[in-house]
């Protein structure tokens, strides 16, 4: 089977009886926050009124539980994969929080960071039909191609940055990596592929070979692949939040990296907020208490707020 073939696969699966929406949350590199993002805007949602279930995806280093608050699930994604487990929806345990249930993530087999195609299939097979309103979706660091697919596959995707310059050039790169498997899996786009890897190693600051320019060629070229690759390209609008800032230059950041992704890519992504620098988060951690619950006072709870209000408005 073909990439263009398992990516639509990947969806079909995704779409199949879906119940709800789903939310990936990603980034280019570790220890950005990622699983405080999904762990406190699950909770936001559940507060809401909503029915929520948080699916760790970070299957080499799994540690939502913790976020909120609570112990090892004794059922995991490892039980499913392993067919220890044949019902899906066995590996829901309910978190203190009400309406909020969590799905964790492999804790002990070796290898299980790098699933097979099908065992990937089977998983997406399978958010799309869990009881609830929305289905957030917390994954690992980097740009393996499950990381990729999973993202790709999601109705939203979110990316965490910290405004620091490894944080950002790993955010680009796993832009421009989500960026390219998506343009792969058109099937139509094939006999331009090579042109497209051409635009997609090329350098940031590298003139006339951008993935702009390649569509403006493309369009000179033939016109009718050029409007395919627009539309493709325009379902790509990824969202971004800016975590720890300290002041307004690291609250501009998150504007900057808009204008180059328009620039450079042609996308227009929506930068839905920032998260102050506060201590109650690692304090939140060494407690296992969910943030939110835990430090009710915090500045947090504030820029969660309108963060979570702004991703409900984003279609």
């Amino acid at each position: 089977m073909n990439l263009s073939q398992q990516l639509q696969d990947n969806n079909t699966l995704l779409g199949q009886s879906r119940r709800c929406k789903i939310w990936a949350v990603g980034g280019g590199k570790g220890g950005v926050g990622k699983s405080l993002v999904t762990a406190n805007t699950s909770i936001c949602l559940a507060l809401m009124g909503y029915k929520v279930v948080t699916v760790d995806l970070d299957l080499g280093g799994a540690n939502m539980h913790t976020c909120l608050g609570i112990p090892i699930p004794e059922k995991t994604l490892s039980d499913y994969i392993s067919k220890k487990v044949s019902n899906f929806s066995d590996l829901l345990v309910q978190t203190p929080v009400k309406n909020l249930s969590i799905i964790s993530g492999a804790q002990d087999e070796l290898g299980i960071a790098n699933l097979k195609q099908m065992h990937k299939n089977k998983i997406l097979s399978k958010l799309g039909s869990l009881d609830a309103d929305y289905v957030l979706l917390d994954l690992g660091a980097g740009t393996t191609f499950n990381t990729l697919d999973f993202f790709i596959s999601a109705d939203k995707g979110v990316l965490v940055i910290l405004p620091e310059p490894t944080s950002i050039e790993n955010t680009y790169r796993f832009i421009k990596s989500v960026y390219h498997r998506r343009l792969k899996m058109i099937e139509e786009l094939l006999d331009i592929q090579p042109l497209i890897n051409q635009a997609m190693n090329a350098k940031i600051n590298t003139p006339q070979s951008t993935p702009v320019d390649l569509v403006k060629k493309i369009s000179e070229l033939n016109p009718e692949m050029g409007q395919k690759l627009r539309a493709e390209i325009g379902k790509f609008k990824p969202q971004i939040i800016i975590n720890q800032i300290r002041n307004q230059q690291d609250i501009d950041i998150g504007f900057s990296i808009q204008s180059v992704c328009k620039r450079y890519f042609g996308i227009d992504m929506d930068y839905v907020g920032y998260l102050d620098y506060d201590s109650s988060v690692w304090q939140s951690v060494k407690k296992r208490k969910p943030l939110l619950m835990e430090f009710p006072n915090s500045r947090l709870v504030n820029n969660f707020d309108r963060i979570v209000h702004k991703l409900l408005e984003i279609n």
